[in-house]
């Protein structure tokens, strides 16, 4: 009885090893065959309007290597720029914020004081960006302290692209000038609301 499961169950596995590849080999046309199914006796359809080919369009080339030689060329200039590479606009402010909103304010706080929810939760708080030490420090500096780690804070250079790493920076220079910026540098306007604005 036991050897006749044993058979019965043997042919049952040979069954289904022959109907997977039967999946893997489905009957299909080779190219430019004919084909009785379509009028006009090709298997080739031509593609529908707007079909973009796949060897052609912004996706082309994307595991052949073809595609990301910029990106890695734009990386590599980034990381040998001994200083701020990038004119700081209000895109590079913005792409910083965000950069340092994500990977920076846990342990720097968003002020960048070095007061972050993580340091509050025992872990050593960072020095903050507005002593005179950090606020005289070369922004290749804490561009390298981003990429390479610190102390106790792990390197971000396998996550943080060496174009972001510049706009963090750029954003740090914000934040630095935001809580060291002279009342008489500001514009007429923002003097005047200043003014207004302060306690008496």
């Amino acid at each position: 009885m036991k050897a006749a499961a044993l058979a019965l169950a043997c042919l049952a596995a040979a069954g289904c090893e022959r109907a997977m590849h039967n999946m893997y080999d489905q009957p299909r046309y080779k190219a430019y065959a004919g084909s009785p199914l379509f009028a006009d006796g090709s298997s080739a359809r031509t593609p529908p309007p707007g079909t973009l080919a796949a060897a052609r369009g912004p996706f082309a080339g994307t595991t052949s290597g073809r595609l990301g030689g910029e990106d890695a060329d734009r990386d590599e200039a980034a990381l040998a720029a001994p200083a701020m590479p990038y004119p700081v606009t209000r895109e590079l402010l913005a792409r910083g914020q965000e950069r340092f909103g994500i990977y920076c304010v846990p342990c720097h706080s968003p002020a960048g004081d070095g007061d972050g929810l993580v340091a509050r939760r025992g872990f050593p708080h960072p020095p903050s960006y507005h002593i005179d030490r950090l606020r005289n420090a070369p922004d290749r500096h804490l561009f390298e302290v981003i990429g390479g780690g610190y102390g106790v804070m792990p390197s971000y250079g396998d996550v943080v692209a060496p174009p972001d790493r510049w706009a963090i920076v750029a954003y740090i220079r914000a934040l630095q000038l935001s809580q060291w910026a002279r009342a008489d540098a500001l514009p007429g306007d923002a003097r005047q609301r200043l003014q207004h604005e302060a306690p008496p």
